[in-house]
Parts: C-alpha cells; structure tokens; sequence
C-alpha cells in the first residue's frame, strides 16, 4: 500500500480546488459529528447507520434523511405562535430510496417538550431535519424459538350496546396498562412465563373514534407484500403460539380522545366543511399552518378520506414520509388548540406506528418491547405502557415471544412436564413486515420440503423396467436455451408461441444422479463442483465467497442448463448481471460454433425477473417459468422482495442464494441471507476460491478484522492522508480528475467516488457539487441536473440506477441509464429520486464494481464506519483503490471492534422453529 502521490498530482495548497471547505455552500457546511445540534446539518452516516429506538448508542443518521418534502416551501407545521420548518427542495426526502437509511429516534435523542402551553421545536429551513443519537449500543440476544402471541388476553371484546364508554382517564384503563406493564417487566426478567402475559384478562374496548384510520401506503415501487395464502392471520396450530388479536369492528380506529387539558380552553376553531380529494387536504394543511405541498402524498398515504380524516386526528400527519413528531404536533396544536397534549391517546399511537415505520428504515423488522417503550417516554408520551397496549389491541401492531439462546444451556427435552421455562423477549412489529418475514420463512422451508432429489438408476428396478425414463429425459437433446429440445416450446419466453391445447403437456425434466455427478467432474474448480453437487441434493442451497467466487455459481448454472434444466441467474444491479453474463460466457466458449443460445442471457437483475422484462416469464400458474434460480449479491435482498421472489417458486424449484456474507445488508428491513446462514437452515458452501491482488488481499483481512499495509508495486492501492474535510474534498476531486486518468489511464467516468453519508463537508452533497464544478459545469437548469451529468435514479427503495442526463422536458428529466432511455416525472425529482452520483454512499454501491474507486474518509464521518462498511467500500474497485484517509485510528479500531451494526429480525428464530418442528415428528416415530 503507497502513500505516495500519483503522478501529475499536487499538494493542495499549490491549487484552488472547487468544493473545499471556502467553497461550500451554507447547507453543505457541517459541524463536526458529536457537536451537531438539532437544526445543524449534522454528518449523515450511511449503511444500515440509522438505529432503532433503545436500539444502539452510535445512532449516525442514514444518507436518506427523513425530511418533510417541499419545494423550498416551509415543511413544519407551526402552532400559533410556534414555527417549525422543514428541508430544502435539496434535501433528502425520500426515506432509504437509494439505498441508505434514514434516522431512527433513540432515548436520549431529541426529547419532546409537553405540547400544552410549549412549542414543539423543528429544525429551520434548509438544515437537515435529524440530529445524531449517542450512546451504547447493546448485543443483540440470539434468537430462539417464538410464537405469535396477542395482546393480553387474546381478543378484544366490544362493550355491551348501551354502556357507558369508559374514558382513558378512567381507574379501570389506568389499572389495566399497569396491569400490563408490570405482566411485559415480568417476563422480560424472567420471573413470570411468558404464556401467562399472554393469558391475562382481556383490555375493555375502547369506544370508538369518528373515523376509522386509514392504511398506509406499501412504499413506492416495492412490492405489495406476500401473496394473499401466506397474508393471513396465523393461528395457535400454525404459528405454535396463542392466535393474533382481533380487530374491532370497522378496523383500526383512532384512539378516543385526549383527557381534557388543564387551563381554560381554546374557543374551538369553525368547522369548515373540507373540499373533495386533494383541494380539501391542501385547505385541512393550510388551517393547520403546515405546507400545500404536501397534499398529494398525504392523500396518496390516506386515502379518499385524507381531509376528515387529518381533521378528527391530525397526528395521521406523521404518515406522510418526511414528517417528524414535532411538525405533526405543531400541525395537531393549530388545529385542535388546548384541546391537545402529550398526552392525547392519537398522538401516542401514531408515534408507534412511526417509530416502527423509523426502525425498519434502519433494518429492523420488529423492536424489542422495552426499546419501543422508552422511545415513546423521551417523546413525552406520559404512559408508554398504555401507548402500547392501545395499539396492540387495535391492531395496529403485533406482539411475539422471542426465546434467548443462552450460551451452554441444554435444550429442554421436548415433552417434559417439568420442563424448566425458557427466558422469553416481547417483540413488536408492523403487519407487513411481519408477514412478509413469515412468507420468507414458509416459502423456503417449502422449497426443502417439496424437493426430490435424483435417485441413482441402480437403486430404482421400476424405472430400469420401464426403460429409465428419467435417465433418458436427462439424455435427450438440449436446446440452446438449456431446455430439452422437444420441450423448448413448452418453455418459451412471453411472446413466442405457446403450445397448443391438444399438445401433452411437457414433462419437467429430471437429470439423473450421474448426470449431476459427470456435470461436478467437469467442473472448473473444487468449490463450483461441491456447489453443484449441494444443489444437485438439495432444493435449497447457501453459497458463501467474494468477487472471484461468483465464477461458482455461474459453473452452476452452465451445468444445469446443460442437462436440460431452465436455469437462470439474478444479480441485484446491472452491473452485476454483466458480470455474471461474463462468467456464463466463460463457461461456454463455444455456443458460436454450436449455433446454441448465447449463456449470457441466463443473467437477469431481480427486478427484471420479477417484473417479466428480463428471464423467462411465467407459466399459466403465475410462477416464474424455471428450475433453478441462483440469487446472488444475496445479502442487498431486503423482506418483501425475498418474500415476492420465493412466493414466485413453484415447488421442486432449486433455489440456491450466493453472496459475501462481508459486505453491508439490504438497505430495505431485514437481514436475510446472514439469518439464513445463522440459522443452519440448509446446506452450506463455503468457496474456497481467494481474491487475488493487492485489493483482494487488503479486502480479504478486512474480513477478518485485520487492515494491514499490502504490497501495490502498480499502485494498485494508494492512501492519501488528509487533515481536514475541506482538503479530503479538494484530494479527492484530483484524484478523479488528474491523477488517476494520467497515471493509470482510467478517466473520471470510470472511477467512482464513495464516501460514508450525504450531509457533512465532505459527504455526497459537498463531493458531487464540487466534482461537478470540475467534470461538468453548469447553471443546473434542469432541476439543479444539466445534460451530461452523472446522476443516480431511485426507481423503488433499495435500488440504485446509475445514469446519465440527457435533457428534460414537459415529462421530466431525460436519463440514459446504462443503454436504456428512462424519463423520471418532475414529481419523483423533486422529491429526491435523483441525485449526482460522482460521489455514492457505501449502500448505493453494494453490487456494483468500477474500474478504479477512490473512498473518502473524513475525521466527522468516524461514527459511521464498521468493517462491514469498510469492506463494501474498499471492495468496488477492480484496478484501483485510493483511500483519502481522515479517519486516522478510527478505521482501524473499526475494522477490528465494529463488524456491524446489529438488526432485529425474526427470520432467524423462524427458521429454528421451523427445523424443530420437522425434526418432532421423526423423534416421536
């Protein structure tokens, strides 16, 4: 590894680059992480940075801020008297749209004043709208066994007609919450059993409110959800635990309404009948003091009834994305006036639902009940126990028991009547990542089930009798496409012709035990043939390696398409389908000479595969017309994509899921391929294949918790010490402009830039606007974008397109993303989905590799630096890797002490559950 200057390159005091710290616009200049104080555009730190609420210490707020959109206009929602602002049109508004992730509240982060006769503060106009959360941030127990469990009692029985509503004031309410807080404590301690917390006495219904609540919006682009079989409620015989609780008639309502304050009371405002549709919700935000613009995504989020409905709840207002608590308590206290506290039951519940919302944003599928709990005491919620309790019994969240692993505790036998009560955690997660987590769960373990694995012709007289006939559909002619021949009609792509009603139906093909054993021998490497052997014996297979392993599965899927299976393969970006095209490539040299079908076209992207513009389609049944399907860059695999892409498998699908297990997880909630692995859920391979160079080994200690200087005779791998952010800027921009281009000869479109967040001096923002200056200026007339500029399109969260301008119109802003001509709507601009992209985040990158990369890591960034960050970033380059290096011993320590930053998810201990059952049956036989 040099420190050495490439050639051309100058110090920084002999040359005024744009873009350091003189140059900065106000928004980009931030104070330092750790002096950041609410309303200071504070570092942003990306990659799975943000924390749940009581989750961690280190909260560094994602790359996707949560900020309330507005086109320059004044996003809070001020009181009388009060102001609260919002974002600039410049800011992040959409939450984890490219791949990073937004801030999550934790205790001890901003604490809400009471509302009554104070102001809630918001940041001003133009600063980012989060601040950074400190503190310690725990170990994750280790998952176990879990059911799904109701809230006390199990249903929620409605009162008698004619009964007297019993208010939430009232000793009966007040004596149940503590009833249930104390029955959480117990169990969390482990001096009650946890089915007698979900046994106690039901909670009276609440009278209802006005108007039911509407649903929130699935995210843009991002899958509905599980198919409707699986997105049903479980019950006590399917889940193991008690059923889930009822919801009243009419659905989830709002809470009843807040004790009366204390003081004299406003003169309530005029009801002024609202307007149909959009009109009506632009006249309920502009009563309450909040922006116009947010009009539109409020009635898209709320539904026909987004006017009443914001009216009789205003806190519903925390639904729309980019809207913290004290914008909607603002808004609430300009419409409701003294009528409205900290106390209010609506506003309670809305913050739980909006915590979640917050922790998935940062990874989480679920909260541990404490975390959640002090989350809402340091919003000034006076009974976070109530809080609780009123939204589980509305449903608006589910309530699970959680076994602790404790290391080197025998697990009790199965039947004991004494057996001794395992410690429990109380888990609280959304509808939809909770179904989706469980259609995971299922879909995989249906996959195993539904198998059947290729038996040796020796072992199987019938068959031998009858002429072997699976022996000779493995023998018949293959097409090119890696179908047998007299059945390449069968499975066409969408478009050609399909078969005839008279035709028989095709077959599936089965290759025998051999044939999979002859395809292991001719494999290129030791660990591609125990790949195809694990796949050829199990119908789901987990396969462990970095860059030079991704050969493997791409010896796979040649195999399988030789022996007349339809396999394919999907990559997370398109970058990396590239890459395993030429992999394919490889694998078949001679498809030219032949005349077959061209191996590459077995690499899809998984949005491709699942919209239908890429693969094969899908058969009369809606399943996706395949085989196998190798998943690789496993670990960006977020819930309810996994969830949509396993429900798509017919069973006896092979389903084999490859990826680093170093690199960062999914931007979206979840960590699926890393619960897969700690799961021990299926067959594993580990390749054994290193990467090799000055980058691979400096990447390959990473991986282990070791950066060590590495030898770079070519200057493969060169640090470049800085002392502050204004000079890792000014580095930076000569490394992609001159330095690099003249010394190795990859220009500045080839090398890309990433750096740990998109606030601070030297985050995206400050890197892109600097860069710009330098490769491509211009007055931005186009949205802040001019043509030729480099930019990032966020068509769904988690995904990141790179692209270039081309121009703009009536339509939008005209990109040409690698080859493809995409006009993005002047809406989807200014609200975020497109921005410079000289500069990424670690996130945005996972997936994608470049010629030469050069990562920047400023003194204010240290927070959000882990291995796993380290490792993706250090990783994306292929010839050249530069390292603008600010961090000092902070990357080290990194490295060694912070592998990642932890996630709570429930796939894990899904998975167990599910191994436990099947493995009940045959003990008891």
């Amino acid at each position: 590894m040099s420190t050495d200057r490439l050639a051309g390159e100058t110090p920084p005091g002999q040359e005024a680059a744009p873009g350091t710290a003189e140059a900065q616009t106000p928004d980009d200049a931030t104070a330092p992480e750790g002096a950041a104080a609410p309303g200071d555009d504070a570092m942003v730190n990306e990659g799975a940075e943000a924390e749940a609420p009581g989750v961690g210490a280190e909260t560094p707020a994602s790359g996707a801020e949560a900020e309330t959109p507005g086109s320059g206009a004044e996003a809070g929602a001020p009181a009388a008297g009060a102001e609260s602002g919002a974002s600039d049109s410049g800011s992040e508004s959409r939450a984890a749209a490219d791949g990073s992730e937004a801030e999550i509240p934790a205790p001890g982060a901003d604490t809400d004043a009471p509302l009554t006769g104070s102001e809630a503060g918001a940041p001003a106009a133009g600063s980012e709208s989060d601040a950074t959360a400190r503190g310690a941030e725990p170990e994750a127990p280790a998952a176990g066994a879990e059911g799904t469990a109701p809230a006390a009692g199990g249903e929620v029985k409605a009162s008698a007609p004619g009964a007297p509503k019993e208010s939430p004031a009232s000793g009966a309410a007040k004596a149940t919450a503590d009833a249930l807080a104390a029955a959480v404590r117990a169990v969390e301690s482990g001096e009650r059993s946890a089915a007698s917390f979900f046994n106690d006495a039901p909670r009276p219904a609440k009278p209802a409110a006005p108007a039911a609540q509407p649903a929130k919006a699935a995210p843009q682009g991002g899958p509905a959800g599980p198919a409707p079989e699986v997105a049903r409620q479980r019950t006590a015989q399917e889940t193991g635990g008690p059923a889930r609780p009822g919801v009243p008639d009419g659905g989830a309502t709002a809470p009843a309404a807040a004790p009366p304050a204390t003081g004299p009371a406003a003169a309530p405002r005029p009801a002024v009948p609202a307007a149909p549709g959009v009109e009506g919700v632009r006249q309920v935000l502009a009563a309450g003091g909040a922006p116009e613009t947010l009009a539109e995504q409020a009635a898209e989020v709320l539904g026909e009834r987004a006017a009443e409905a914001l009216r009789e709840d205003p806190w519903l207002l925390l639904g729309v994305p980019g809207v913290r608590p004290e914008q909607a308590d603002g808004f609430a206290r300009a419409l409701l006036g003294a009528a409205c506290g900290p106390g209010d039951e609506r506003r309670a519940q809305a913050l739980v639902g909006w915590l979640l919302e917050q922790a998935a944003l940062a990874g989480h599928s679920a909260l541990e009940a404490a975390a959640l709990r002090a989350a809402l005491a340091q919003r000034a919620v006076p009974d976070p126990d109530d809080a609780l309790q009123s939204a589980i019994a509305d449903g608006a969240v589910l309530v699970f028991q959680e076994a602790i692993e404790e290391p080197g505790r025998a697990r009790p036998a199965t039947g004991d009547d004494e057996e001794e009560e395992q410690p429990v955690r109380i888990l609280l997660g959304l509808d939809r990542f909770a179904m989706a987590e469980e259609s995971v769960a299922d879909g995989l373990a249906r996959l195993l089930n539904t198998f059947e694995a290729a038996a040796e012709p020796a072992q199987d007289t019938a068959s031998a009798e009858a002429g072997d006939d699976t022996t000779a559909e493995a023998e018949q002619p293959v097409a090119g496409d890696g179908t047998a021949a007299d059945e390449s009609a069968a499975a066409a792509a969408p478009g050609t012709d399909a078969p005839t009603d008279d035709a028989p139906a095709p077959r599936p093909v089965r290759p025998s035990a051999a044939a999979w054993e002859a395809a292991a021998a001719a494999a290129p490497s030791p660990s591609a043939a125990e790949l195809i052997r694990a796949a050829a014996h199990s119908g789901l297979v987990a396969h462990t390696g970095a860059e030079a392993a991704r050969a493997e599965p791409a010896a796979l899927i040649a195999a399988a398409r030789s022996l007349g299976l339809r396999a394919f393969g999907a990559t997370h970006t398109e970058n990396g389908r590239r890459r395993l095209a030429a992999h394919l490539t490889e694998c078949a040299p001679d498809t030219a000479a032949t005349g077959s079908a061209d191996p590459a076209t077995a690499a899809v992207t998984v949005s491709g595969l699942l919209s239908g513009r890429e693969g094969p389609g899908r058969d009369a049944d809606g399943a996706l017309a395949l085989d196998l399907l190798v998943v690789l860059d496993a670990p960006q695999l977020d819930l309810e994509t996994a969830a949509l892409l396993v429900e798509s498998l017919t069973d006896g699908t092979r389903l084999v899921l490859s990826g680093d297990p170093g690199v960062l997880w999914s931007a979206g909630p979840g960590r699926l391929f890393a619960d897969l692995l700690a799961a021990r859920f299926c067959p594993q391979v580990a390749s054994r294949t290193p990467d090799f160079g000055p980058i691979g080994e400096l990447v390959s200690g990473i991986g282990i918790g070791e950066l060590s200087q590495v030898e770079a005779p070519g200057k493969e791998v060169v640090i470049v010490p800085v002392r502050d952010a204004g000079e890792a800027v000014h580095r930076t921009v000569q490394l992609v402009a001159d330095s690099v281009p003249r010394a190795l000869g990859v220009p500045a479109d080839h090398t890309q830039v990433i750096t740990v967040g998109h606030g601070g001096a030297a985050g995206t923002r400050a890197l892109n606007a600097a860069l710009k200056e330098r490769l491509n200026p211009g007055p931005g007339r186009f949205g802040g974008f001019d043509p030729g500029d480099r930019v990032a399109y966020a068509p769904a969260p988690g995904r990141t397109v790179p692209g270039t301008v081309t121009g703009a119109d009536a339509a939008g802003l005209h990109l040409d993303c690698e080859g493809s001509a995409v006009v993005v709507p002047r809406e989807q601009v200014g609200a975020g989905a497109v921005r410079h992209s000289w500069a990424l985040t670690a996130h945005q990158a996972a997936g994608t590799r470049w010629p030469a990369a050069v990562v920047v890591l400023p003194g204010d960034a240290v927070g959000g630096l882990t291995r796993a960050w380290v490792y993706t970033a250090f990783s994306r380059g292929e010839r050249h890797l530069s390292v603008v290096q600010g961090a000092d011993q902070a990357l080290a320590r990194a490295v060694a002490e912070v592998p990642v930053k932890e996630r709570t998810t429930r796939l894990r201990s899904l998975l167990q559950q599910s191994v436990q059952s099947a493995e009940e049956p045959s003990a008891a036989g």
